[in-house]
C-alpha cells in the first residue's frame, strides 16, 4: 500500500493527464494529436500548470483529516449511549 508520501506531484500529474486524454479519446472529445505519450506532447506551461494543479492536490489531500467528523455530533455512536431509567 502506498501513501501520499510516495507519490510526486509530477508523477500525480502525468499520470492524472494520461488518464483525462485517454477518456477525451473514448468520450470523442478532440485530442492534442497522433503518436507519442499524451505527456510527451503537452507544451511546458500545460505541464508546470498540472503539477502545481497536483502539488495543491497531493497537499489537500495529506492535509485531510483521517476520518471525517460524524455529520450530527450530537447522536452517540452505534453501542456509546447510556441508557437509564
Amino acid at each position: 500500500m502506498w501513501s501520499l508520501e510516495d507519490v510526486s506531484p509530477e508523477q500525480l500529474a502525468k499520470c492524472f493527464y494520461h488518464y483525462h486524454e485517454a477518456l477525451a479519446q473514448d468520450l470523442g472529445a478532440a485530442s492534442n494529436g497522433e503518436g507519442g505519450s499524451c505527456w510527451d506532447r503537452a507544451s511546458q506551461q500545460q505541464r508546470k500548470w498540472m503539477i502545481a494543479a497536483a502539488r495543491l492536490a497531493l497537499l489537500e489531500l495529506a492535509a485531510a483529516p483521517a476520518h471525517s467528523a460524524p455529520s450530527r455530533p450530537y447522536f452517540a455512536e452505534p453501542g456509546e449511549a447510556e441508557w437509564g431509567c
